[in-house]
């Protein structure tokens, strides 16, 4: 980063954090204290009011506002290939408001870098696992977003995926939910479930339905969503062998809980790490005869009621 660029980054980042120390801003632009001495007396003699306060650090003047309205190319296409996101997977709300953002940022771009980024934006695409969210679950974002943001508790009816025998497969919770995390090609709602006394992570996909109640809660003190990695209790290894014309396909598209992929001179060697093997029986089956449990015992077993059962149904 140029002087010119980093003076400039150095007001937006005074503008956004408020008060920044020398060396936080010199660890931000990995840059010498010594440089941001020098930097902070640039900006002051160009007339850019710079308060320094004796062992707090570095502020804006109150009122004093950059509108950082001067993009790159390069740029202008990350924040449009942002907005294309935004418009595939978030709710209607969010997609209006993608749309009016595009508009505002085309506005401000002068026609040479409007043209430049057209240019470099015909040479990527985004193109999500399912194209665009579908009307139900982007109505169930719309409304999670909602109760997320003023903390109202929620009543949901979930569809578990591998319920006991004689279990209804669909649950009624009532839960907080805390944050939404988009992972692997779909939405995760991060709760607090009143049923388990605990985190507990609810695909949107299989929301049937939800009520938003009256009911406010507050979320834990130790609850940083970005901060927050799930505890991993996949303890159970399954391991499947997997033929070898097929073995490209399976490499492809890795398995969401795969851990290790072996070639072997009779086909691939994959090793999952699960919670419990039921949820990996679709997936095996998927391959027909090209897959083969090895371990554990209860999945073969499981593998094969499932194959009798189908046999029975032809």
């Amino acid at each position: 980063m140029n002087k010119t660029d980093r003076l400039l980054a150095i007001i937006l980042e005074l503008q956004r954090k408020g008060i920044q120390r020398a060396e936080d801003l010199a660890s931000t632009f990995e840059t010498s204290v010594r440089t941001i001495y020098r930097d902070v007396q640039a900006l002051s003699e160009a007339g850019v009011p710079v308060i320094g306060a004796p062992g707090q650090g570095y502020s804006l003047m109150e009122g004093y506002f950059l509108p950082p309205v001067s993009f790159t190319a390069e740029e202008a296409v990350t924040l449009l290939i942002g907005i294309d996101f935004v418009e595939q997977l978030f709710d209607a709300d969010y997609r209006n408001k993608a749309g009016t953002g595009r508009s505002k940022i085309d506005a401000v771009l002068p026609e040479s870098v409007r043209l430049e980024s057209l240019r470099i934006r015909e040479g990527m695409k985004i193109l999500t696992q399912s194209r665009k969210i579908n009307k139900t679950n982007a109505e169930m974002l719309g409304n999670l977003r909602e109760a997320i943001q003023g903390k109202r508790k929620v009543r949901m009816i979930y569809a578990k995926v591998t319920p006991h025998a004689q279990e209804d497969p669909r649950m009624t919770r009532e839960i907080d939910p805390y944050g939404l995390v988009f992972v692997n090609g779909g939405w995760m709602l991060i709760a607090f479930c009143q049923v388990r006394q605990g985190l507990r992570h609810f695909r949107v996909s299989r929301i049937q339905s939800l009520e938003l109640m009256d009911e406010t809660f507050i979320v834990a003190d130790d609850f940083k969503l970005h901060a927050y990695k799930p505890a991993d209790e996949r303890n159970v290894h399954v391991r499947v062998l997997i033929r070898s014309d097929l073995a490209a396909k399976v490499k492809d598209k890795p398995y969401y809980y795969t851990e290790l992929m072996e070639d072997q001179a009779d086909g691939l060697l994959v090793t999952l790490r699960v919670n419990d093997p039921e949820e990996v029986l679709d997936w095996v089956l998927g391959w027909g005869s090209g897959a083969v449990v090895l371990e554990p015992e209860i999945l073969k077993q499981r593998v094969r009621r499932e194959v009798e059962e189908m046999l029975k149904r032809y």
